[in-house]
């Protein structure tokens, strides 16, 4: 199977810091509420791209490199919802005001796409390196999948966080925000803001969801290209998705199990694959993803249907 070139590498790389830097000049200046309808906007702009880049990984890679990524992408997609309720508990820990959560979204999401960007060397090099490795991600999936089943919510501790712990031993910090800053001087001390604390405590958090998503795509595909790929698009849409869903997100009440059945599916995947050598087609694995979260989903809101929004 055709292997992504160099230039694929570089021009994908090119093309997400240009829409980082696209972002933070026109999304990211200035004190901004983001409305329910300018999110969906977003979300519509950031899912459409994705769905493009499809297009470009089918042409310069094939078809079955094609459904592997848009494969990869429906379960980072559908995974990114936790990180919404995440979000919200962490904004809610801080009492972050809603003017800059855009922007504090945004920079802690260029340390979450730095910190899978490592996971995904690593995780690629440990598969690539030794055979074994396919049975500890799956069996870690198959656990995974049963544990979100059976346990329903995610639980965060921001003031547990060991990365913010231990910045916070060697930064001072204020408590108070002093609007969009990051860091602030104090009686001539330089001082974080509890702002800085917010993104270390997102890119962070972010990795402990990594831990189930990255290997969760790797079982769909052995190319680091598409893995990065889909979850670059899948991370990027993360902030207009918070604003759109953040109010509703209670209604997601089957959307723990669907996503536990596709934990558990490519787990088995995974075993069966290192087991048998025998890889199941891309063709059986999208349909059946994409129709459990979809289904999951639409049985959410059906059973919710009364319920308001907060």
């Amino acid at each position: 199977m055709t292997e992504f070139p160099t230039w694929a590498w570089l021009g994908f790389t090119g093309l997400i810091v240009g829409l980082l830097v696209l972002d933070l000049l026109v999304m990211g200046r200035g004190q901004r509420i983001i409305s329910f309808r300018q999110a969906t906007w977003l979300s519509v702009f950031w899912i459409g791209l994705a769905l493009l880049f499809g297009l470009v990984v089918l042409a310069v890679a094939g078809p079955e490199r094609g459904a592997e990524y848009y494969t990869g992408y429906i379960v980072e997609k559908s995974l990114s919802v936790d990180n919404v309720f995440v979000f919200a508990l962490i904004f809610t820990y801080f009492a972050v005001p809603a003017a800059y959560q855009y922007r504090v979204l945004l920079w802690g999401i260029v340390g979450a796409l730095i910190l899978r960007g490592i996971f995904i060397a690593v995780g690629a090099e440990l598969l690539d390196r030794y055979e074994w490795i396919v049975y500890v991600f799956g069996v870690f999936l198959i656990y995974t999948g049963i544990r979100m089943a059976t346990h329903g919510d995610t639980e965060v501790h921001p003031d547990r966080n060991p990365v913010l712990r231990l910045v916070r031993r060697f930064v001072p910090m204020t408590t108070e925000f002093h609007e969009e800053s990051f860091f602030t001087r104090h009686k001539g001390k330089l001082m974080a803001t509890p702002l800085f604390a917010v993104i270390i405590v997102i890119g962070t958090t972010d990795v402990v969801f990594a831990v189930d998503s990255i290997p969760a795509i790797f079982a769909i595909t052995s190319s680091a290209f598409v893995v990065w790929s889909a979850n670059a698009f899948a991370v990027l849409g993360l902030r207009p998705l918070y604003f759109m869903l953040a109010g509703m997100i209670e209604r997601f009440v089957y959307l723990s199990i669907g996503l536990a059945i596709v934990l558990v599916f490519v787990g088995a995947k995974f075993i069966y694959s290192g087991v048998f050598d025998v890889k199941v087609p891309i063709w059986i694995s999208l349909p059946f993803i994409a129709i459990v979260v979809t289904t999951s989903i639409l049985a959410s809101l059906w059973k919710t249907r009364n319920k308001t929004t907060s």
